[in-house]
C-alpha cells in the first residue's frame, strides 16, 4: 500500500485465505519481513488472532 495501511484496513496484499501474496518476496516491505509471530500474537484460533492484531493497530494509530 503505497501510502501505509490504516488500522483497521485489510492489507491489500493478502489472498481470500489471509497468506501474503509478497511472503518471500524483495517487494515484501521491512516490516513485515521483520514481524516475528509468537503464540500471544496467533492465539489458538484465527479470531483470536485478528483480535489480537487489531489491538495491535489500535494501540499504535497515530491519530487516536
Amino acid at each position: 500500500m503505497p501510502d501505509g495501511k490504516p488500522a483497521g484496513v485489510r492489507c491489500a496484499q493478502l489472498t481470500d485465505d489471509n497468506r501474503c501474496r509478497l511472503f518471500g518476496l524483495p517487494e515484501r516491505p521491512a516490516f513485515c519481513v521483520g514481524l516475528r509471530p509468537s503464540a500471544e500474537m496467533c492465539g489458538g484460533t484465527a479470531d483470536e488472532a485478528m483480535a489480537y492484531l487489531d489491538a495491535l493497530e489500535l494501540a499504535t494509530c497515530p491519530t487516536l
